[in-house]
């Protein structure tokens, strides 16, 4: 008999994880509050669409299946960035053709999941399941069945605690040195709206792109869906000026909207009644101490490091979570204090990076990329990429497409190109003013080539 694991959370994360230490030859038995997503439409306007990238496509090839969830993926090359008063400009993700990010909703990926694990052998899940706490003492998770409420406990044989954001589990260790977790909360909030498909049945926008209307401050994007539709979702502060606090009747948003984005506006159908009735989300980060408690309970993905969604990577990163953690059990066997340790020591400073690097990203998205030099920046980017890719790659890139570098190797060395960059393009209008050459001098003088910092997480299971 296969040893048994317990996982609290059926998300993208727990279920993932449920897959890959089923097929490692353990016997996992998931634990959901929720009803199974399978059974019934879930209620729109309560996530944002997830967007899916190299780390994601690794960890679900190393799952053996892409292929199952490729139908589900719309590709965005590039943004389609709708100045104020002025044309949309497209600018690309990537240099290479390949180098695209895929828009998916996230109701449509967890019910995919949930179909392979469940024909997954020993993989048991169980909706309507709530954790209620974790004693420390007893080594267990105390648990209330939502239907029957009756209660009964779970041992931490081992735990994983994949209950999202909010995690009970880490929660339960509040007051002690166990996890160190801290929450905090962005002073902006979110709604989620929609772009219906036109009457044609087509997107009515673009539909290879992040669209992004930035106004500083605060912006709109919309991510499209296979139907047509686009998810459309306004990230603004909670209070002051051009915030949720003054969008507080139908009034207030018809005028906010017509100034702002008019022409987002005049594809949203009922767009005041829609506004008004769509719950506003919160947007925070999670940062822990540690994720392990000895060899019984460890913290993964948004229960370890939620992350704001400016850079896409929240899912991402979960999905690298399970990689990391399968390769590290492959070799470790169920010693779960060495894997749990192992995995800390690993993943705990990637994951405090890309929290960093999606908060800088929305200042990006909202501000930067109104300024002229952003463009040049990113087409000096381009060009050093080309010439020297021993060396250079873009950090949206290397975060983005490289499944091998690690988070905090792209912010390390971002730093040191968005310097360079900006160093470069100073006193420049367009790319014939850049000094290349030198720039390219720069580059080999100021980083170490690439190839002795990538990893072999992308290398198949």
């Amino acid at each position: 008999m296969s040893a048994p694991v317990s996982i609290i959370g059926a998300g993208q994360c727990g279920t993932l994880l449920a897959i890959m230490l089923a097929r490692l030859g353990f016997s996992p038995s998931v634990y959901e509050r929720h009803p199974d997503p399978r059974l019934f439409d879930a209620e729109a306007g309560r996530s944002i669409n997830l967007a899916l990238a190299a780390r994601g496509i690794n960890a679900l090839r190393q799952a053996g299946i892409f292929a199952q969830v490729e139908p589900l993926l719309m590709p965005m090359r590039g943004r389609m960035v709708h100045h104020q008063g002025g044309a949309p400009e497209f600018l690309r993700y990537g240099s290479g053709a390949d180098e695209e990010i895929y828009s998916v909703t996230r109701v449509g990926l967890n019910q995919l999941l949930l179909d392979v694990a469940e024909n997954t052998a020993n993989v048991a899940l169980r909706f309507g399941q709530r954790a209620i706490g974790y004693d420390a003492l007893d080594r267990s998770v105390h648990m209330r069945d939502e239907r029957t409420e009756s209660l009964y406990e779970v041992s931490a044989t081992p735990l994983f605690a994949a209950d999202g954001a909010g995690s009970i589990i880490r929660r339960s260790f509040d007051g002690s040195d166990t996890f160190g977790g801290i929450e905090t909360l962005l002073r902006h909030g979110y709604k989620e709206l929609e772009i219906p498909a036109g009457i044609d049945g087509k997107h009515q926008l673009r539909p290879d792109a992040l669209h992004i209307w930035p106004r500083g401050g605060f912006m709109l994007i919309a991510l499209p869906n296979p139907g047509g539709d686009f998810t459309l979702t306004l990230f603004l502060p909670n209070d002051g000026e051009n915030s949720f606090a003054e969008l507080d009747s139908e009034a207030a948003v018809e005028r906010f909207f017509g100034e702002q984005f008019p022409d987002a506006a005049a594809l949203i159908p009922n767009l005041t009644e829609e506004f008004m009735e769509r719950p506003l989300g919160i947007l925070g980060t999670v940062r822990c101490r540690h994720w392990h408690e000895r060899g019984n309970v460890l913290l993964i993905g948004d229960a370890a490091h939620a992350v704001v969604p400016f850079h896409g990577q929240g899912m991402n990163l979960a999905f690298e979570d399970c990689v990391l953690l399968s390769k590290i059990v492959r070799e470790h066997g169920a010693d779960w204090a060495t894997a749990f340790s192992l995995y800390e020591a690993e993943q705990l400073a990637n994951a405090n990076a890309i929290a960093d690097m999606a908060l800088d990203n929305y200042i990006e998205m909202r501000d930067t990329v109104r300024d002229p030099k952003f463009a040049l920046r990113k087409t000096l980017s381009f060009e050093l990429e080309r010439r020297v890719p021993d060396f250079f790659i873009p950090r949206y890139s290397m975060v983005m497409f490289h499944a091998d570098i690690p988070y905090l190797v792209a912010q390390q060395r971002g730093e040191i190109q968005n310097a360079l960059l900006e160093e470069f393009t100073e006193d420049a209008e367009d790319i014939g003013g850049v000094d290349v050459a030198a720039a390219i001098g720069a580059v080999k003088e100021r980083l170490e080539p690439l190839a002795a910092i990538r990893t072999d997480l992308a290398e198949p299971a």
